[in-house]
């Protein structure tokens, strides 16, 4: 998912730009694209398509199959997923915020290495992800929802009129300037909850219009003049921010400026080891990655 500067026009239901031949490519626009074998209904191939557009053996979980593309052979470690020339690991990190981070990633993210959702969880303890299918919802996402305890926004553009009754600003957050509960019935303080659309921009706004269950939430958009740092997918336009560059931004304008440094480090640590990769180098460590290092070290001293 981008920032919440208006996206590029294109339509809400990916199902309408289905490939007509039998053999259709999914792919990102960078070097890690990932490819399905897809058969048009009535070809014959036995396969059943769900209203949603995807195959009825994927229905209510991951795709059975593993994406296989350009890079699928390189030997990648097992828990970061980058290139083990490379690897994340050593400069992983962890940091506390009041604020939870809730996912709602597209089933073919999952699949993509470049992926940056995941740096969030990596960083903040109590992240959670869930993958989005539009005719099965997650049953722990919308109990999560029901869940007094949690003041959950989802964070997308205000740039559409039917929903504009619903948009708040980051005050919202401490309960300033909009109808928001910062209060359980008891007089407990709510967890603030930031929901984000793990996707390209076309499936999160299908995520956002094809989910019921999120119509009641606030929406909080992201107001910045901040320009994406990420090299591994071209983006449409400087002002798209990647998912863990949006996280790092609401944190800093939410008043988590530690958690939104370590974010910050650990996806340029992401974002020069994978490069580097690329090119088959080995990367020295920079300032983030040293800053980091520096963090565990003295998280290490204090235990």
């Amino acid at each position: 998912m981008c920032d919440s500067r208006p996206p590029p026009a294109d339509g809400d239901d990916i199902a309408a730009c289905a490939p007509q031949s039998a053999s259709a490519v999914a792919s990102s626009v960078d070097g890690d694209a990932v490819a399905i074998d897809a058969v048009a209904p009535g070809e014959g191939s036995g396969i059943t398509t769900l209203p949603s557009g995807e195959p009825e053996a994927w229905h209510g979980r991951h795709p059975r199959r593993e994406f296989k593309a350009r890079g699928s052979q390189v030997i990648r470690c097992e828990a970061c997923r980058l290139p083990r020339l490379n690897c994340l690991c050593p400069y992983q990190v962890t940091a506390e915020s009041r604020i939870k981070f809730w996912l709602i990633t597209h089933p073919l993210e999952h699949y993509k290495p470049t992926n940056t959702g995941r740096l969030i969880s990596d960083v903040l303890a109590g992240t959670e992800v869930f993958s989005w299918y539009r005719v099965e919802p997650d049953p722990r996402l919308l109990a999560l929802l029901e869940d007094e305890r949690y003041q959950p926004f989802i964070i997308f553009p205000d740039d559409q009129p039917d929903y504009a009754d619903r948009v708040v600003d980051v005050n919202a957050i401490a309960g300033v300037g909009a109808d928001v509960a910062t209060h359980t019935a008891s007089g407990e303080a709510r967890i603030p909850v930031f929901i984000l659309l793990d996707g390209t921009w076309r499936q999160a706004r299908r995520i956002f219009r094809k989910s019921p269950y999120l119509d009641g939430l606030p929406v909080l958009p992201l107001h910045t003049q901040r320009l994406t740092r990420y090299h591994l997918r071209k983006p449409a336009s400087e002002a798209h921010l990647c998912t863990a560059e949006v996280a790092a931004e609401l944190l800093r304008q939410a008043g988590e400026e530690n958690a939104a440094s370590v974010l910050d480090d650990y996806f340029d640590a992401f974002n020069d080891c994978y490069r580097a990769s690329r090119i088959h180098y080995v990367l020295e460590p920079t300032a983030p990655m040293r800053r980091l290092l520096a963090r565990r070290d003295a998280t290490t001293g204090e235990s």
